[in-house]
């Protein structure tokens, strides 16, 4: 009888462990890309959700977009929420995974991305290279190079970036790709080339995006082009060994429509936080300057976040709120 009741209790503890286990749900996992604008609204969800939701929250590194929307899909937890899905740009992933049948939910709510090629002010006005079409005036492309007589450099993105493929088409089809080398650097070589750049009063140039900490701390201007036409703008996606050549763009970037992405597990297993991810939004301006205080500023995005909605109580308010 004793080894019965020393077999039930032993098997009861162990339960108790597996349920106590169990009971414990594992952190929400928020995907960090590296690059501050990101980093900004990752941040600010992270700590909302542990200030007003009383969530554990875990920000994940992750090397590039498609691999953020493959562990999306998986609906493991390895990535919960994406804050930065930028639309065209990222259509393909959301057409593949947050569709009826996908696991990932694209919120609702978005705000406002602008893209393009940028230089200095300075360069631009000295040297009269002021639409994307300068670009192809071999002796306008040569300032952009190490001597001035050569071939220019272009930072077209970094690699994992979807912008990326669609700036190796639009050099080509803008007709300067054979007067640049097309650089893909991380962002963060990018910006220092660029201020190093700057304080030499040499020339830079390079695909650029709002909203960015660039836009407050430098004076840049963004080239002219021919305004967007869906009937000029062709990419196939990658996977296509031909999409180079099946691919054609010929007018500027649509306005970008930043939104959130969710799992779908996320929103089964807890609805309160898909309910307040649904509301969360902001403006250009304010992931501009959220950036600009990691990136320029030196605070750690977390640090950033928690100012942020210290500083805009009203805002969370509204997305906490009924």
């Amino acid at each position: 009888m004793q080894t019965i009741m020393k077999t039930l209790l032993a098997t009861s503890a162990a339960l108790a462990v597996l349920l106590s286990a169990e009971a414990k749900a594992a952190p929400i996992t928020v995907a960090d890309p590296g690059y501050a604008t990101a980093q900004g609204t990752a941040y600010v969800v992270k700590v909302l959700l542990e200030e007003q939701l009383g969530k554990e929250v875990e920000a994940v590194k992750a090397s590039s977009v498609p691999v953020i929307w493959e562990a999306l899909n998986r609906n493991g937890g390895e990535i919960d929420i994406w804050t930065d899905v930028w639309l065209p740009n990222q259509q393909a992933l959301v057409d593949q995974y947050a569709t009826e049948d996908g696991k990932v939910k694209l919120a609702a709510n978005s705000y406002a991305g602008t893209q393009g090629y940028c230089t200095t002010k300075a360069i631009a006005d000295a040297h009269g290279i002021h639409s994307v079409f300068d670009l192809s005036d071999p002796a306008k492309a040569a300032v952009f190079s190490a001597d001035g007589k050569g071939k220019g450099k272009i930072w077209i993105g970094a690699a994992g970036w979807l912008s990326t493929n669609i700036e190796t088409v639009r050099a080509r089809d803008y007709g300067f790709a054979d007067f640049f080398d097309l650089q893909t650097t991380d962002e963060a070589v990018a910006t220092a080339d660029l201020d190093a750049a700057v304080k030499a009063g040499k020339g830079w140039i390079g695909y650029c995006y709002g909203p960015h900490q660039n836009f407050a701390r430098y004076e840049l201007e963004v080239l002219e082009e021919p305004k967007h036409d869906d009937a000029a703008w062709t990419f196939v996606e990658p996977s296509d060994p031909n999409w180079l050549e099946k691919s054609s763009i010929k007018s500027a970037y649509k306005d970008a429509a930043i939104h959130i992405a969710y799992s779908k597990s996320l929103a089964d297993s807890a609805p309160d936080v898909a309910a307040v991810l649904e509301k969360v939004t902001f403006t250009t301006d304010e992931v501009s300057k959220l950036a600009y205080a990691i990136a320029v500023d030196g605070k750690t995005p977390e640090e950033a976040a928690r100012a942020w909605l210290a500083a805009n109580p009203d805002v969370v308010a509204g997305w906490i709120g009924n």
